[in-house]
């Protein structure tokens, strides 16, 4: 399925099919996992057109949409952005803050294409490394990252409804001919 769908540059005026994927795809995975509720106001808020529309304004972030052909209905993102992990160093790092796809689009390769293009982003702007947060009960991602060459950097809490889950921090460290900066 992934060849019927495109991955382009988002951009102002994307916020809302950003938004609508972003709550779609939290929802469909962590479902069963986390209270209903806090799934709710965390997708209100975290989730929200405000914060994609800050995301597309940031020239220090980027942010791809992945649109189904025909009619390029959105079914997932990836947002690469300043990094606010503890293990960062921000100067240095970007952060992959959330790279989703709808269940059916998983699988058949789209998410190493939505991959692809924020690593290629991280090596042409002089990144060192490429950091991301996931669950860590989500065996199915870490193994992708796994397999993508991040390693475990790190652990962190991540709060949803005033309940706080555990997260890996991985990395991706890109060897540089040349000095940045």
């Amino acid at each position: 399925m992934a060849a019927d769908v495109e991955i382009r540059r988002a951009q102002t005026g994307d916020e809302d099919a950003l938004s609508l994927v972003g709550q779609a795809t939290f929802l469909e995975t962590f479902a069963g996992v986390l209270d209903g509720a806090a799934i709710t106001e965390h997708c209100r808020r975290a989730h929200s057109p405000s914060q994609y529309l800050r995301w597309l304004n940031d020239a220090r972030s980027a942010v791809w949409l992945a649109g189904a052909v025909p009619g390029h209905a959105p079914v997932g993102y990836l947002v690469v952005a300043t990094p606010d992990l503890a293990a960062a160093d921000p100067a240095h790092d970007l952060e992959l803050k959330r790279i989703y796809l709808l269940g059916r689009y998983q699988g058949d390769g789209l998410g190493k294409r939505l991959l692809g293009q924020a690593i290629a982003h991280a090596q042409a702007v002089g990144a060192k490394r490429l950091l991301l947060g996931v669950y860590a009960g989500n065996q199915a991602a870490i193994g992708f990252y796994r397999k993508q060459g991040f390693t475990h950097l790190a652990d962190r809490q991540f709060v949803v409804g005033g309940t706080a889950y555990d997260d890996h921090v991985m990395s991706l460290a890109f060897a540089h001919s040349g000095s940045h900066g």
